[in-house]
């Protein structure tokens, strides 16, 4: 009998253990159901809201010279979103920026006709108009970038597939991605939102489902690698779209990016801003070569005004009468120097 009361006891503390760890367990697996319903439920009340804003658009390509033959493709598609109730969308320059007749499919299944309003190719950007009213629309963010690690909820729809979704987080800011035609795409979002074929011109939006990009490319083969130009690009060309069609720009005759000035530099030089715009390419002949701009430099001001990224310079640029000098602050490795540069016209797409 004192055996068995032994062996009881000894048991005791083992089930109670047992039971510790099995609620441990369903505590832990508590936790993880409810942050995975917290995350569900901001991306379906962001695609609840933003979703009736994404449009579809079938786009039929100018013939090229001599281009007609069998087989060949008698157009592309994309993605947009509406960013007014009266039928402006925006979209990719890529994707429409050949068009000879673009169709607009709406959430509702409407398939209207629309027109090209304007088209960037330096930031692979163009608006849109379809011939309709009281449409669903987004809002394009402002205020605080993106930051590295947020929620970004990609929206497309590909060939008509309504509120096609994928979400992901935002990996980067401040990349650089060549376009299509070879050009230099400065300042753009990296995202882990996988993309669909179809899906560029979409929304990439945050949390609070505002736009805080346009989808613009994938990398092939490398698998959760998305690109999307910042809302903040969008925001200043989308205006100079509608006013002029295109976008009027001062012309450095470089390509650059964002960088953050090491804290070290900065105070060393006394310099204000905390990031600048590093120079990646410099065109032969253009206002940077005959400027004496190297691949390599910084610039940190513009004609005395602080350029703290590459939208700053091109707000400065587009205001900035084409054919007037200005000063150009610039840091060539750890020296600064001022240079005098003359801003032209920048040249058709």
């Amino acid at each position: 009998m004192a055996r068995r009361l032994r062996t009881v006891a000894s048991d005791l503390p083992r089930e109670a253990s047992d039971r510790a760890a099995r609620a441990a367990a369903d505590s832990s697996a508590g936790r993880d159901e409810a942050l995975l319903d917290a995350y569900s439920q901001a991306v379906v009340a962001v695609v609840d809201e933003v979703g009736p804003a994404v449009v579809s658009l079938v786009v039929a390509p100018r013939p090229a010279e001599g281009s007609r033959r069998a087989g060949a493709p008698v157009g592309g598609s994309g993605s947009g979103v509406a960013i007014a109730p009266d039928g402006y969308v925006v979209t990719n320059h890529h994707v429409v920026g050949s068009a000879r007749d673009l169709r607009v499919g709406l959430p509702d299944g409407r398939v209207l006709p629309a027109r090209l309003v304007g088209a960037d190719a330096a930031t692979d950007l163009a608006v849109v108009r379809v011939e309709a009213t009281g449409l669903p629309f987004a809002t394009l963010a402002t205020g605080a970038a993106p930051r590295a690690g947020q929620l970004a909820i990609a929206i497309g729809n590909p060939l008509g597939f309504a509120s096609t979704v994928s979400a992901g987080v935002v990996s980067a800011v401040g990349r650089a991605l060549r376009g299509r035609d070879g050009r230099l795409v400065e300042d753009v979002i990296q995202h882990t939102a996988p993309l669909n074929p179809g899906s560029s011109g979409g929304p990439l939006v945050d949390s609070r489902g505002r736009v805080i990009g346009i989808n613009t490319a994938i990398i092939a083969m490398a698998q959760g690698i998305g690109f999307a130009i910042p809302a903040a690009t969008a925001s200043w060309v989308v205006p100079q779209l509608l006013a002029h069609g295109r976008v009027r720009r001062g012309w450095l005759g470089l390509a650059g990016r964002t960088r953050p000035i090491p804290r070290a530099l900065a105070r060393r030089l006394a310099l204000v801003a905390e990031a600048a715009v590093e120079v990646l390419q410099v065109v032969p002949d253009g206002p940077g070569s005959r400027a004496g701009i190297l691949p390599g430099d910084w610039i940190v001001s513009f004609a005395g005004a602080p350029v703290r990224g590459i939208d700053e310079l091109h707000r400065a640029l587009a205001d900035w009468p084409r054919g007037r000098s200005a000063p150009l602050g610039m840091l060539r490795g750890e020296s600064r120097l001022e240079l005098t540069i003359t801003p032209q016209e920048a040249p058709p797409d």
